[in-house]
């Protein structure tokens, strides 16, 4: 019986998800850009570097990532990252752009 290694790359139809491992490996391309979507307050208590773009305030900033591929956008847990990751699809500025989701969020993989 083959069960599915839970730390492998999982890809989507959108974005790709990843595990803490891969962010650190991936975090080091050139051009690559960490979108930190918690609000401003989390991430002065502790971040990861990257920019911080609340979730609420990425379609108004999507400029900034324009420069910048790939994307790896990460929060507390996985679930504003990936409400993030998926808006990302929609807007036509970012749609060629490779999207990573840090699955588990900061807090680790849970699944």
């Amino acid at each position: 019986m083959n069960l599915p290694n839970r730390f492998a790359v999982q890809p989507t139809a959108d974005y790709t998800d990843i595990d803490l491992n891969q962010f650190e490996t991936l975090r080091q391309q050139l051009g690559t850009l960490v979108v930190d979507v918690r609000d401003e307050w989390e991430f002065e208590e502790f971040n990861l570097g990257g920019l911080n773009v609340p979730l609420n305030d990425i379609r108004a900033r999507k400029a900034e990532f324009a420069p910048h591929d790939p994307l790896i956008v990460i929060c507390t847990n996985g679930v504003r990252s990936r409400i993030a990751a998926k808006d990302f699809r929609r807007q036509p500025e970012l749609q060629h752009k490779t999207i990573y989701h840090l699955h588990g969020g900061l807090v680790g993989d849970v699944s």
